[in-house]
């Protein structure tokens, strides 16, 4: 049983609903939901078809308008995926946490220039680190990656839509493809994503394949272990998988 939803999207071809979201169960925060992706077990958030990650999309879009005109500028939207990455239930599904304002992570970003734009100049004119630049998305090994496989996908123009953007659905089906070839390498590992949406959105994913100790959480050094040119050419020659 689940509390009782706040949103729910149906398809066109489906039964009685296609993408629910409902109140955490277990909230750390006043309004932190839990966005149910699929009706029939999935594990992860790879398994999805386009048409179910355009509705989870969709309601990420619906509860980010919702949570602005109710006095919450910023909603937070993450994935948690495995034990390892803090995941409590084995069926796909993302969290919506509404903030009053953007959290540090993401204030942290902000200086007179774009960090983003500056980063997919850099990387889409080198190459090396690039796994996808044609059409409106850029995705790339991030070169300063804290963990082996961290990939960075943003638009490739400067836009600053967020949760609003018409790329949002298109983004995820890039980031559930990309999710399949790391699992095609490494198995169904631990993953966490989110999305920061506070200047030129971008979505990070941090597979969890290792542990961060007293030097990466004290000091702030991540040590990791995989070269991002040899994450990119290993996820390039990957099989998109099932």
């Amino acid at each position: 049983m689940t509390p009782p939803e706040t949103l729910r999207l149906v398809a066109p071809s489906a039964g009685s609903w296609s993408v629910r979201v409902v109140p955490n169960l277990y909230p750390a925060f006043e309004h932190h939901e839990v966005v149910v992706h699929t009706p029939r077990h999935a594990r992860s958030l790879a398994e999805l078809s386009d048409g179910e990650l355009s509705l989870v999309a969709e309601a990420w879009r619906s509860r980010s308008q919702t949570a602005g005109r109710e006095g919450f500028p910023y909603v937070h939207a993450l994935l948690n995926e495995g034990a390892a990455a803090g995941a409590s239930l084995p069926h796909t599904h993302s969290q919506l946490v509404w903030l009053d304002s953007p959290p540090p992570a993401v204030t942290a970003e902000e200086r007179r220039s774009c960090p983003v734009c500056e980063l997919l100049a850099r990387e889409l004119g080198d190459g090396r680190h690039t796994l996808e630049s044609r059409g409106p998305l850029a995705v790339i090994a991030h070169p300063a990656g804290r963990a082996p496989y961290e990939l960075l996908l943003a638009p490739v123009t400067h836009d600053e839509q967020g949760l609003a953007s018409e790329l949002l659905g298109e983004a995820l089906s890039s980031l559930a493809s990309w999710l399949r070839r790391l699992h095609a390498i490494e198995g169904a590992i631990p993953v966490n994503a989110w999305i920061h949406t506070n200047g030129h959105w971008h979505i990070e994913l941090l597979p969890r394949l290792t542990v961060f100790g007293g030097i990466e959480l004290g000091a702030g050094i991540y040590v990791n272990t995989l070269a991002p040119e040899e994450a990119a050419r290993r996820l390039r020659a990957a099989p998109l998988g099932a």
